[in-house]
């Protein structure tokens, strides 16, 4: 063996990541990108000018440490939860980290890790697992229907039966775009709280474009109840890494028993806190996302593709014999979706309605070449 002939498994690395690739979707240089569920649209020009007042503020004291405890950030989260939930929250109940996925590795770190089991319900958002092994976490695939809904009965069954130390519950769900009702959500974290009791994590990262309330509400009398979110999607700001949670205010102290000193930086918590001034504003691009998501069902089914309910910004469409020939096809016409691995199925994220119409015009044409 020679220095250029290694690679990662003939290093000493653990034994639950032997094997695992890492995630990421494809970075092609194409003419319309739709596969990584980000929003299409740029952050207004005000909202561009407000964070670099807020920046420069930031940079004359970039020599100190930032508010370690993100405290004005925390409570502007707050504000926005309670605003648009009708659930009241205070700082207390929320934790800020970088990107939803730092909030599910802290959960994982704080109530998890060597000798403990995490469960999800697959197919749904990879990093639950992947972030599981990393924290050295046992993961167990739970039961889906064949809607891609979760079928309850088993997924109670499956946690009374294996006693998990944290669930996993996506709605909506990616990458399939499936909502889960109050019901099943109270179900399961009843399962969950006779087996052992454990952390149940609700995934909301695409709520704000879900025909349904947030499930936020069901946290009120359930202190082991997380519910976590993300600035990367509804608000159009996949480049700023903000991911938060509510929960019992003592879930929000147990997190900070493992987070790294000063982990949000003073340019983040300033970025964040101005997108929070001009929320009407993303919401009201959101509102046009969830239209162009809508079109993109109706128009799908149209032309004849099986397509799964969404109540996200993206949508589930098949069935194919060979899903990754078709994905192929469509990147030849200048279109990137997603190919998650979802035997069957490909993912298109709701564009604009010109990135919209670019797509739906390839997957015409295949449609036409397969009848003819």
């Amino acid at each position: 063996m020679t220095p250029d002939t290694i690679g990662i498994d003939d290093l000493p690395i653990r034994d639950e990541l032997r094997g695992k690739s890492p995630y990421g979707a494809p970075q092609l240089d194409v003419p319309v990108r739709l596969n990584t569920n980000e929003n299409p649209y740029p952050l207004p020009e005000p909202l561009v000018e407000r964070i670099a007042e807020r920046v420069r503020e930031a940079a004359r004291t970039l020599n100190r440490y930032p508010d370690r405890d993100a405290v004005e950030l925390r409570s502007e989260l707050a504000a926005y939860l309670t605003r648009t939930t009708g659930y009241e929250v205070g700082r207390a109940n929320v934790w800020a980290a970088n990107g939803s996925n730092e909030v599910i590795q802290q959960l994982l770190q704080t109530f998890a890790g060597p000798g403990r089991l995490a469960i999800g319900f697959e197919p749904s958002y990879s990093m639950h697992g992947l972030i599981s092994r990393g924290t050295g976490t046992g993961w167990i695939s739970g039961p889906r229907n064949d809607d891609f809904t979760i079928d309850v009965a088993s997924a109670a069954h499956a946690i009374e039966r294996h006693c998990p130390d944290v669930v996993f519950i996506t709605s909506p769900n990616n990458p399939t775009g499936t909502a889960v009702e109050a019901e099943t959500v109270v179900t399961l974290y009843e399962a969950a709280q006779a087996a052992r009791p454990s952390l149940v994590v609700v995934d909301e990262a695409y709520v704000e474009f879900s025909h349904r309330p947030s499930l936020l509400p069901l946290i009120e009398g359930r202190p082991n109840l997380v519910v976590s979110r993300t600035m990367s999607k509804a608000f159009g700001a996949a480049g700023l890494r903000l991911g938060y949670l509510a929960a019992h205010r003592a879930v929000v102290d147990a997190v900070q028993l493992v987070r790294l000193p000063y982990h949000l930086s003073a340019i983040t918590q300033a970025t964040a806190l101005a997108a929070l001034e001009h929320t009407d504003t993303l919401l009201g691009y959101v509102e046009q996302l969830k239209a162009e998501r809508d079109r993109l069902v109706a128009e799908l089914r149209a032309t004849g593709y099986e397509v799964t309910e969404s109540d996200a910004n993206f949508v589930q469409f098949g069935r194919f014999e060979d899903a990754h020939a078709v994905w192929q096809r469509i990147l030849d016409r200048g279109v990137l979706v997603r190919d998650n691995g979802v035997p069957g199925w490909l993912r298109v994220t709701a564009g604009t309605p010109e990135e919209n119409d670019a797509f739906l015009d390839a997957v015409r044409a295949l449609k036409k070449e397969q009848s003819s």
